[in-house]
């Protein structure tokens, strides 16, 4: 049996990913927050017991409970995974709901959440600490890299490439074999159908940059 898991990040992500460890049984012992009106206080019924730099409460961590990092701000998360590893040689757990699906022939790092309805098709790649919102598709053979953002129903399409710290908007399509440079942006509802650059903006149906 799954140890207990500490959720760092009590807000949206936080309670994303309490509902899939909840769908599978898994227990959340607490959340952490740094947001002080919620510290004390319960989200969904889990209580915020403290700060995400509480040492009483990371150190539970490895032997006793596992962790998830589900804190908004991307920066702070890569923050708080390096200090997880660094100091408590901590990786952080997937969380991935029962009504997903994942392919057995499928490969996932450390540190994802896959939302309910999302499928992960055979042979595709999710790297680590992605987000893969409810009812996303990552088709075969596609590869999403580390710490991107999938949105709620987009379309990862078979043998595209989104790369580190992309973030694909809800209901987006990314055409097969079309690569998603790092860190670029595809606005919500986009039909990607040409390759983005790195650190690049695109929005509409066929998606163009936005200046």
């Amino acid at each position: 049996m799954q140890n207990p898991v500490i959720i760092l990040g009590a807000q949206k992500l936080g309670t994303a990913a309490l509902d899939a460890f909840n769908s599978n049984s898994v227990i959340v012992y607490c959340f952490l927050d740094d947001e002080k009106k919620l510290q004390h206080e319960e989200v969904n019924n889990v209580s915020v017991m403290s700060s995400t730099e509480d040492s009483e409460f990371l150190k539970l961590i490895g032997n006793k409970c596992d962790v998830f990092v589900a804190v908004e701000d991307a920066a702070a998360r890569k923050g708080l995974i390096k200090m997880l590893k660094e100091d408590y040689k901590a990786v952080p757990v997937n969380a991935i709901h029962r009504f997903s699906s994942v392919s057995e022939h499928a490969w996932l790092g450390h540190g994802n959440l896959i939302g309910a309805g999302a499928i992960v098709n055979n042979n595709a790649k999710v790297g680590n600490y992605c987000l893969v919102q409810s009812r996303a598709l990552i088709d075969a053979n596609a590869e999403v890299g580390d710490f991107a953002q999938i949105g709620a129903a987009a379309i990862v399409n078979s043998e595209a490439v989104i790369e580190e710290g992309a973030f694909i908007g809800s209901g987006a399509v990314v055409v097969s074999g079309v690569k998603v440079g790092k860190n670029a942006r595809v606005g919500a509802g986009s039909v990607v159908v040409a390759d983005v650059p790195a650190k690049a903006t695109v929005f509409g149906n066929p998606a163009a940059s936005v200046k």
